[in-house]
């Protein structure tokens, strides 16, 4: 049986995803494919393998959920699962510990050696989901104020955009953590709404049409936002409508820039490091070395032929 864990990250559509493979379960499960969200691993599956408080000790407790995550992957094996997808955004960490340290999954390494260990080296595939820093930490500070937390200052705002962890770092982690696991990298921009394309990349899956085009957890706007809040609270916000823009078209295009050079990075090999995989939209056709000639292409034989017209 095949083990894919897909991580996500947060408001990387993650949850849109998870809800699309929960209502196709049953033509998915026709394939072989048996996908876990959030609603089986967060119902105690996990517990233990994280150190948390515990009267049985923290070995104990990770010696425990070995036991029963071994317990569950061998119940689905015996079931004729022939892949079991499990999608779950919080194994990486949280976004309020993101924004409360204004850094993007500064502990994941060893969160997913701990994960790692607990799966005996059964996970063949891992997914991971990115997505451009600007909207990320707009996406995410949007989530935390709808929730209750205060509107952001600039004092704030500047932490995250000085902060020199991006995506690079996050996925140097997670390869050091597993090294003979193969990281596939999805990247928000492209895979985002289109969560058959996803699952098929992942397991080669035919991906059902029905109900991929639902949108989970979307960031409210701001008149949502001044409807949740405090009048006091919401004073902070500026006027108008539609989406908050909390960052200023500096802070936007600094770390606009930040996000390609961390694309750039994966496209150029990510270091060496051979097990990441940047996938790629299987619609759209790459060019190859040699680019088509065309009107538009323009070189030495054309000047020769311009002056070859021009002298009698």
């Amino acid at each position: 049986m095949q083990v894919i864990v897909h991580l996500g990250a947060h408001r990387c559509a993650t949850t849109s995803f998870q809800d699309y493979l929960r209502f196709n379960a049953a033509p998915l499960a026709e394939q072989g494919l048996v996908a876990w969200g959030p609603d089986r691993t967060r119902e105690g599956l996990f517990h233990g393998i994280l150190p948390n408080p515990s009267v049985i000790g923290a070995a104990k407790g990770a010696k425990r959920a070995r036991g029963r995550l071994k317990m569950r992957l061998d119940e689905a094996r015996q079931a004729g699962t022939q892949q079991l997808l499990i999608s779950d955004e919080n194994m990486m960490g949280s976004i309020r510990e993101n924004l409360r340290l204004a850094d993007l999954y500064c502990g994941v390494g060893e969160r997913l050696a701990r994960f790692h260990e607990a799966f005996d080296g059964n996970i063949s595939v891992l997914a991971v989901n990115l997505r451009s820093l600007e909207s990320y930490w707009t996406s995410a500070l949007t989530y935390a104020v709808a929730r209750g937390h205060r509107v952001p200052v600039a004092g704030q705002l500047d932490r995250l955009l000085h902060s020199t962890r991006s995506w690079r770092d996050v996925l140097t982690d997670i390869a050091c953590s597993m090294p003979e696991v193969e990281i596939r990298v999805l990247p928000f921009e492209t895979f985002g709404g289109r969560p058959e394309l996803q699952l098929e990349l992942l397991t080669g899956c035919k991906g059902p049409r029905e109900n991929a085009r639902m949108r989970h957890a979307a960031s409210p706007r701001l008149e949502e936002l001044r409807r949740t809040m405090p009048t006091s609270a919401a004073l902070a916000l500026p006027q108008g409508e539609g989406r908050w823009r909390p960052l200023d078209e500096v802070q936007s295009a600094a770390l606009r820039e930040r996000y390609a050079d961390d694309l750039m990075w994966l496209a150029a090999g990510a270091d060496g490091l051979s097990q990441i995989r940047l996938m790629y939209d299987p619609d759209k056709q790459v060019a190859g070395q040699n680019l088509p000639q065309n009107d538009l292409t323009r070189g030495r034989p054309h000047d020769e032929d311009r002056r070859l017209a021009g002298s009698g």
